[in-house]
């Protein structure tokens, strides 16, 4: 049945409607399995019929579909092959045609299609890129270069390899010289403009987008032809950088015009070529740096000028790395003038800083923090000031010495008004004073042996953390500078700075406390070199519960779901006091409960910070850990309505973290039985449909294998077994979850009787085997063997290699022996985990010691290499594993958001020992084998005699005389 285009775009009318977009949502999912339902949201975006908010809604949708159903991950197409050329045929003329709104949707989805297919499977594109740009249509050539932009840009983070530049060469050899052409044109039309706003805007668009894409073009090698036409392209660069045209302002103080994206643009490539191509470009870079120093000096301090101005400054940072463009910077008169004409300006507050600050102070926060504010001036001028600092530390620092002092007093004249010299003094003194990055575990690790850090804050800067009259921004400042700095303070003098930190959440000031909560979360995370906390756990439990109670009031201040999200710098300052405290948190478990079950209650209706919830969740994650092993029941009572809401209203974002959090419950609880609890959890985690999304299933996986084990009787008596098998099955079929596949067959395998498996072995064995020999991997192969020892250590719970190899006869008779030779021994020894690793000495050992195949169908042969191996896994025995339970800090910028899988750290499952009673390994084989030499009437010595090599006979002899 065909797609119904007009069904679909009044569901999509329907999915802008908060009251109804769930229920519409839901039905476009139903519609996607209809033929051409991909083209049916193309024709929708097409069509001006059509309200733009339904056009827009379909282009989004469509980006999204592409996104899950283009390819699976083995890059085999999952809708039908007219469809695929239908796509690829329409996508560009429709891109080109549209409005800007619906060409970035459009674009993000080309770019799904170019990462799978471009440029083998699409080799026509290019070709079909460069037809349509025409010599003096701007609109369709936008449209274009947007497309070329969104495939090409993919190129900038990657690792060189032989296959990019395959794909680089084949788009330079088409792309490139109608591109410089298109410039030349471009360049024309702009001449030809000087007194025509609309022509000169459209073209200043056309120029900006050529801007990023001779930044994609040149990201990883310098191409031929721009190197041959480097005099001419470095001429038009600095013609717009010194360009000015009135037309092109903007009357607005805050909104960038297109002179200010195509200048930020131009610096974006000066950059990147005084880097990279320095051989080159070197020639050429004096003239930028004087444009630079120009504009930098003429430029006004609207805040529409930030990313132009952070641009020039980046530019000139890179300029000042290279030793002989840094030399021009190396006299005092000389580097006075670049901090009183280009760092004090541009590192001063300004009355929009001061307004952010009171007006947005969340955006505030996100600008100010270390990393996160890239384009604002003061970052840009502060790494400006630093790279000057690495080349000529301490002339740099007698310069700006004297800035601080002037500025210093300055505001002892009047402090009450003169409170931003301060600042400016603070920051100055901060920038000059940082070596290196600054890391997010500790700080700042090293600083500027010309200056002493402790000595200015308790100079200048301690007073502001105790004065009441103390302007908010330099209370920040304070708090700022113990957090950069936070790794130059002693043990002690963070005693004594930590119940300063702490007042300062009491701040009514939102910038001030949160600043407070930011630092107080990275000193309880702080250690020693003995990994002692700086902070201890017997300072911060007594103030805990009054601590968590404040934070939780100022997360909860305003009601409404996005802003109880908005900061997450709060919620992460609750996680690491509830790791901290660990299980001195059972006390006041209940008010930490209810807590952060109300947040969870309000966010889930609306879940719009992914960084928030993240340590949301991490929070519940530790109140598992640390008090679900004495208070189990309390917790499982009052998290089940809550969770299973979320899991019934179908709330994606959070699904994955809630079977985390039940598999953690369930793991930490002692009675060992699976109650009724967790029963009435299985019908609905055996739905299939749920491991669709790849961020569920490592989160189901965990949750299914705490149950099986526990429930293997009742999932049996209720019929369950098959569902789990089917689930499997779908999993150890796809390369991305063959390891969750293995996870779930071990638990089967080893927590069902194998009088109850025993039909299904051979069909799981086959689809194992059909994988191995079809589309085999190393992980598929590591956790293959991995599995194989599982099964065969386990004899006694009637498994075995016996079992094992009686199975693989039913698929097909004797291919056993080359598996066992080709694979499960040579792969055997690189099995890196202990357990894993103790798992293959006991198969191996039950397999010398009672295999009858061993004895029999493989002779000496089978019987020798199988010793072989053990002898070479006890060469470096596997140790007891460390009961290190630290839990990792995760930088929330590798935290994978979105629809992704996102594990708990706070909650992570712990590894179990298989073998809990083999704790010397070398000595538990010795005995055993001991043992069975004694049963079997002296039949393993024999062996040994019979069918070892000399050296073979002794090393296994000394292993059982041990």
């Amino acid at each position: 049945m065909a797609a119904d285009i007009g069904k679909i775009a009044s569901l999509l009318e329907a999915s802008l409607d908060p009251r109804q977009n769930k229920q519409a949502e839901q039905a476009i999912k139903q519609e996607e399995d209809q033929k051409g339902f991909s083209l049916a949201l193309l024709q929708i975006v097409a069509s001006e019929t059509y309200p733009s908010t339904t056009r827009l809604a379909s282009a989004l949708f469509f980006k999204n579909f592409i996104r899950r159903s283009w390819t699976d991950e083995d890059g085999n197409y999952k809708l039908p092959q007219d469809e695929v050329v239908a796509i690829k045929k329409e996508l560009i003329g429709l891109m080109v045609a549209v409005p800007p709104s619906l060409q970035t949707q459009l674009g993000a989805a080309i770019s799904v299609i170019a990462d799978s297919d471009f440029w083998e499977r699409w080799d026509t594109l290019v070709d079909d890129l460069v037809s349509r740009l025409t010599a003096d249509n701007p609109t369709v050539n936008n449209g274009v270069l947007q497309v070329a932009h969104s495939i090409f840009r993919r190129w900038r983070p990657l690792f060189r390899s032989d296959a990019l530049f395959t794909e680089i060469n084949h788009v330079l050899s088409k792309f490139s010289s109608p591109f410089l052409g298109l410039l030349q044109n471009v360049d024309q039309a702009i001449s030809q403009a000087e007194g025509n706003r609309t022509v000169l805007q459209q073209n200043f668009t056309t120029l900006s987008l050529m801007m990023k894409l001779f930044y994609d073009l040149s990201c990883q090698d310098l191409p031929p032809v721009f190197e041959e036409n480097i005099g001419a392209i470095s001429g038009l660069f600095l013609k717009y950088l010194n360009y000015d045209n009135k037309l092109l302002h903007t009357d607005d103080e805050s909104e960038s015009g297109p002179q200010e994206f195509v200048k930020a643009g131009i610096f974006e490539a000066l950059q990147l070529y005084a880097q990279k191509y320095e051989d080159a470009f070197g020639p050429h870079l004096s003239q930028f740096i004087q444009s630079s120093w120009q504009l930098l000096t003429t430029i006004g301090s609207d805040t529409k000028y930030d990313v132009l101005v952070s641009k020039a400054l980046q530019f000139l940072t890179s300029i000042v790395k290279i030793k002989q463009h840094a030399d021009t910077f190396n006299s005092q008169e000389v580097l006075g003038q670049v901090v009183e004409n280009v760092v004090l300006p541009n590192l001063s507050l300004r009355e929009s800083d001061v307004e952010l600050f009171e007006d947005e102070p969340i955006e505030y926060i996100r600008r100010d923090l270390e990393g996160s504010d890239s384009d604002t001036r003061r970052r840009a001028a502060t790494d400006f000031l630093r790279a000057l600092m690495e080349q000529f530390e301490s002339l740099t620092t007698e310069v700006v010495n004297r800035y601080i002092n002037h500025y210093l007093s300055e505001n002892a004249k009047d402090p009450a008004n003169n409170w931003k010299s301060k600042d400016t003094a603070v920051y100055l003194f901060s920038s000059i004073a940082a070596k290196g990055t600054v890391t997010t575990a500790k700080g700042v690790l090293a600083t500027n042996t010309h200056v002493n850090v402790l000595d200015f804050f308790q100079n200048n800067i301690a007073s502001d953390l105790t004065d009441n009259n103390a302007h908010p921004l330099l209370k920040v400042d304070a708090i700022k500078y113990l957090y950069i700095f936070r790794s130059q303070l002693t043990k002690g003098q963070w005693q004594a700075a930590f119940p300063l930190l702490v007042n300062h959440l009491s701040s009514s000031n939102y910038v001030v406390y949160t600043y407070a909560a930011i630092a107080v979360e990275r000193v309880l995370f702080m250690t020693d070199d003995q990994r002692q906390p700086f902070i201890s756990r017997e300072t911060v439990t007594p103030l805990a519960k009054e601590l968590l109670q404040h934070l939780f009031l100022l997360i909860t201040k305003d009601v409404k779901p996005e802003k109880i999200q908005e900061n997450e710098f709060l919620m992460k300052a609750v996680m690491r006091v509830l790791i901290v405290i660990r299980d001195g948190v059972v006390p006041i478990m209940d008010t930490v409960l209810k807590n952060l079950i109300n947040i969870t209650k309000v966010i889930r209706h609306n879940p719009s910070n992914p960084r928030f919830y993240y340590y949301h969740f991490e929070s519940l994650g530790a109140l598992i850990r640390f008090a679900a092993p004495t208070q189990s029941s309390a917790l499982e009572q009052a998290l089940y309505d809550p969770f299973a809401e979320i899991l019934q209203t179908d709330v994606q974002e959070f699904q994955p973290y809630i079977f985390q959090l039940f598999a953690a419950l369930l793991e930490a609880n002692p009675s060992g039985t699976l109650s009724e609890y967790y029963l009435s959890l299985l019908p609905p985690v055996l739905t299939l449909d749920l491991y669709s999304s790849r961020g569920n299933i490592p989160a189901l996986i965990r949750l299914l294998t705490a149950i099986i084990p526990r429930g293997a009787e009742q999932i049996i008596a209720n019929k369950h077994l098959e569902s789990i098998l089917i689930i499997f099955q779908k999993l150890i079929s796809s390369k991305a979850n063959e390891a969750y596949g293995f996870d779930l067959l071990e638990a089967i395998v080893g927590s069902f009787p194998a009088s109850a498996l025993e039909q299904y072995f051979v069909p799981m064995l086959q689809i194992i085997l059909t994988r191995l020999s079809s589309s085999k991997t190393e992980t598929l192969t590591n956790r293959f063997v991995r599995f194989y020892h599982f099964f065969s250590a386990r004899d006694d719970k009637g498994l075995g290699a016996d079992l094992f190899i009686s199975i693989t006869d039913q698929v097909q008779n004797n291919v056993f022996t080359p598996i066992y030779t080709t694979i499960i021994l040579p792969e055997t020894q690189k099995l890196s985990r202990p357990y894993d690793r103790k798992t293959a000495v006991v198969s191996f050992t039950h397999t010398l010691a009672n295999s009858q195949a061993f004895v029999e169908r493989y002779g000496k042969k089978g019987w020798g290499w199988t010793c072989e191996a053990l002898l070479k896994l006890l060469i470096n025995p596997p140790l007891p594993q460390s009961t290190d339970d630290t839990i990792e800090d995760r930088d929330v910028e590798d935290v994978g958001f979105g629809v992704g899988f996102t594990p708990l750290n706070t909650c992570r499952p712990t590894p179990k020992d298989p073998f809990l009673e083999v704790q010397d390994v070398k000595a538990w084989v010795g005995g055993y084998l001991r043992a069975k030499d004694g049963e079997t009437g002296g039949r393993i010595g024999r062996f040994v005699s019979e069918r070892l090599s000399q050296e073979g006979q002794q090393a296994l002899s000394s292993v059982m005389q041990a």
